[in-house]
């Protein structure tokens, strides 16, 4: 659907995006993660055709020049004449899309629905909260039908029910259309997308899917709790390695491999030790973000 061949942007002697490569399959759900400055914005606006790369590649549907129609964009911030309702707003959006009129009374309705806006839709954008702003901002982007759609932090406005509706959609949109979205709220991207792309620094440091991820920056650290007293018997085991003891009868350590905690189980069957809680780490998407970003 979306290729991306390195792709820069400089701006004097500024060079905000560098060398920035990945691709979005149909039907496929992207998170672009990366601490404030690392170059999200920058390389989602040119995506969307509001700025010009440097240098690079973009092709959508193998198309080096595509029709923008295709794409649908949110910025983190929509803007909106006060004035309008969101029926006005919206069949403005979609003639400039180039729907026609007749086209645009057909989707307006469903679009608003879609978005929970229905019974908004013909009250004034001024009145607005940043949340129904930030729905309404959605709707724009899905009016035409895009191919394509990109959303740049899509929930930095919404309160948590409103992000749990809005990851909600997103799932259903994946259905029908590649979605990328730039976000700082880790736990969502976990819900939703298939492929992450962390950047830092405006380049690349790691990209593929999200377990996959996950896997190569698993730990071998264990917890192991029992009734008895632990201390002075774990640290002995030749495969035990980091120890440290939360309390007499409960530790943390490492272990080479899942292979060696069956051992230590056998061990502690054989020695008479009552096992209550045994558990390897799991590394969240939070702990392995920080990994790369800070590597």
């Amino acid at each position: 659907m979306l290729s991306i061949e390195s792709l820069c942007k400089s701006y004097l002697h500024h060079q905000a995006v560098k060398n920035v490569s990945f691709h979005v399959n149909e039907n496929e759900c992207v998170a672009l993660l990366g601490p404030n400055g690392a170059g999200k914005t920058t390389t989602l606006q040119m995506l969307a055709g509001l700025l010009s790369p440097t240098s690079g590649t973009i092709k959508l549907l193998g198309e080096k020049k595509p029709d923008r129609r295709l794409i649908g964009y949110l910025p983190q911030y929509p803007a909106f004449y006060s004035w309008m309702t969101a029926y006005e707003f919206l069949t403005f959006a979609g003639r400039l899309s180039g729907l026609s009129k007749k086209k645009c009374q057909e989707e307006i309705g469903e679009m608003l629905k879609f978005v929970g806006l229905q019974e908004s839709a013909h009250k004034r954008i001024g009145g607005y909260s940043g949340g129904m702003k930030q729905r309404l901002g959605l709707a724009q982007a899905l009016l035409h039908k895009p191919k394509l759609l990109i959303l740049d932090e899509p929930v930095s406005a919404l309160d948590p029910s409103g992000r749990v509706e809005v990851m909600d959609m997103m799932r259903e949109l994946k259905k029908h259309m590649a979605v990328l979205f730039s976000t700082h709220v880790l736990h969502d991207a976990e819900q939703v997308c298939d492929q992450v792309v962390i950047m830092n620094n405006g380049e690349v440091s790691w990209k593929g899917e999200l377990q996959q991820l996950k896997k190569q920056h698993q730990t071998n650290v264990f917890t192991l709790s029992v009734k008895e007293k632990l201390k002075g018997w774990l640290e002995e085991k030749p495969y035990v390695s980091d120890l440290v003891y939360i309390n007499p009868s409960q530790a943390v350590f490492e272990l080479p491999d899942t292979l060696a905690g069956r051992t230590l189980l056998s061990d502690c069957i054989r020695t008479g030790l009552t096992v209550t809680h045994f558990e390897q780490k799991t590394e969240s998407l939070e702990d392995v973000y920080l990994k790369v970003v800070h590597a």
